[in-house]
């Protein structure tokens, strides 16, 4: 402890006199009295400690480099598939791996506060991107399937916007708890950081559930276009994808919430143990991005590009809409073409209610 010497200038008027004081504050000063090892560890609880274990240098490059071929990887994807909104997952990886390549110099500069805390912040907001990633992927799922483009009458650009914006406030909130909540802030300032970074991410999860409502309204919708026939293919490859790289997030969330809630006590193992950092943040994160390897939205989603805002705006103004999005009252008055070989023939669907026009097709063609 150090004290601090404050003095209050006194103050003279015609109606009072009150004298200079002197406050005496002790403010606790972090003196360290054990030598760092060659990595710069000391153990938890004392002076200049980053880590509350002995952080893995293996481990660390381990997943530096999964997640640098990841990158890579889908640099190149987004490159030869020629996805431009894929730079957002592409974001994800990148900040995945600055954050790992930072905690691998960290295990063997474990005095240098500032590295660790570069891979601690990189870590905690790169989920954030593959969030917004999923946002993106279903508007253009929605816009490229659906003759509608819409969901619940909801635009698939306007989708887009809503959710990545609600995605920049999870962000906000997160990182402003994250920069709180350092190593070497005070045990006060700490803890109102991870405060502060909970209700971050339960704001993100919270904005994922109501997310996962829409794609299993878009999913029920898409059944029913498959049974009537003619729809695109790889629907439900690239939905199922976006449900697992979800669902990886949500145990890294889960896990997040539920190490930050125990606090630093005997009864919450979680951070004071490395495998549980590993298994349940590094390994889903991983998965999550790895997903989109696999089933790569530009195999699927060639050439689809989602009206602006303005579009929408304007066109509307203007007693119109954008190329391309009809109601479903619209579409049954159309005409359905069936394709057999060298033959097709054109059905008119009967009625301005869409579910008219669903029976009289069946009816006519025996799809019941």
């Amino acid at each position: 402890m150090t004290t601090d010497y404050i003095t209050i200038p006194g103050v003279t008027n015609d109606h009072v006199t009150i004298a200079p004081q002197t406050l005496n504050i002790a403010v606790p000063t972090c003196i360290q009295t054990i030598t760092p090892d060659k990595n710069g560890y000391v153990p938890p609880g004392t002076c200049n400690a980053l880590y509350d274990y002995y952080p893995s240098f293996a481990a660390a490059l381990v997943f530096s480099i999964f997640f640098g071929i990841l990158t890579i990887a889908h640099i190149s994807q987004a490159a030869f598939f020629k996805t431009k909104f894929c730079w957002v997952i592409i974001m994800a990886s990148i900040w995945e791996t600055i954050s790992f390549v930072a905690r691998t110099i960290s295990t063997r500069n474990q005095q240098n506060v500032w590295i660790e805390l570069i891979s601690d912040l990189f870590v905690l907001l790169a989920p954030l991107w593959v969030n917004a990633f999923a946002y993106m992927l279903l508007a253009r799922m929605v816009h490229f399937y659906l003759p509608t483009h819409s969901i619940f009458s909801i635009p698939a650009s306007v989708l887009a916007i809503a959710f990545v914006t609600l995605d920049f406030v999870s962000f906000v909130i997160q990182i402003v708890g994250g920069s709180y909540a350092g190593p070497t802030a005070p045990m006060a300032q700490q803890l109102k950081g991870v405060h502060i970074y909970m209700g971050g991410i339960g704001l993100q999860q919270f904005f994922i559930f109501i997310f996962l409502g829409l794609g299993v309204k878009f999913h029920r919708e898409m059944l029913w276009l498959e049974r009537m026939g003619g729809v695109k293919e790889g629907w439900k490859r690239l939905l199922f994808t976006l449900y697992a790289s979800l669902g990886f997030i949500t145990i890294r969330i889960f896990f997040r919430l539920i190490e930050f809630s125990g606090g630093k006590t005997s009864s919450n193992p979680l951070p004071y143990h490395e495998v549980y950092f590993y298994v349940l943040e590094a390994v889903p994160m991983c998965f999550a991005i790895l997903c989109y390897n696999i089933t790569h939205p530009g195999t699927l989603l060639k050439g689809v590009r989602l009206p602006t805002i303005r579009s929408l705006v304007f066109k509307k103004k203007a007693g119109g809409k954008p190329r391309g999005v009809e109601n479903g009252a619209e579409m049954a008055s159309k005409y359905v073409e069936i394709g057999e070989e060298e033959a097709s023939v054109h059905v008119e669907l009967e009625g301005k209610d869409p579910r008219e026009g669903r029976r009289s097709f069946r009816e006519k063609f025996g799809l019941w």
